[in-house]
């Protein structure tokens, strides 16, 4: 069992950085690929970055590809999400999630927790 909360959140104006944290309960940490998702208003939740366990493997989103980088902390029990040059399309209620496994992966349903997500809002 994992439990993961999220903090970091909050309003920035366009072009503006935002770091993104998620700490998570218990010593299995480091055997969980952790992701990042977001959700804005009258949308569906979408994939923005994963991270191995290892932390050597990382995938983006094309839409944040060169602008976010997620990293982790193992010794910490923590996953970042280092978010640069935001644009106003990147609002959005951020969730971090813990798959069991190692690997990483894209799709929201092979994550199997998920913290109660943090708000982002870039203003134009």
């Amino acid at each position: 069992q994992v439990q993961l909360v999220e903090s970091g959140g909050g309003l920035v104006q366009a072009g503006g950085s935002l770091r993104l944290s998620c700490a998570a309960s218990g010593r299995t940490f480091n055997s969980y690929a952790m992701g990042w998702f977001r959700q804005a208003p009258g949308k569906e939740r979408e994939f923005v970055a994963t991270i191995s366990v290892s932390g050597t493997i990382t995938y983006y989103a094309d839409s944040v590809k060169g602008r976010f980088t997620i990293s982790r902390d193992n010794a910490k029990n923590t996953v970042y999400l280092q978010m640069n040059s935001l644009k106003p399309e990147d609002t959005a209620d951020y969730y971090c999630a813990a798959r069991r496994s190692g690997r990483t992966s894209a799709t929201h349903g092979e994550y199997a927790y998920w913290g109660q997500g943090t708000q982002v809002t870039v203003s134009s």
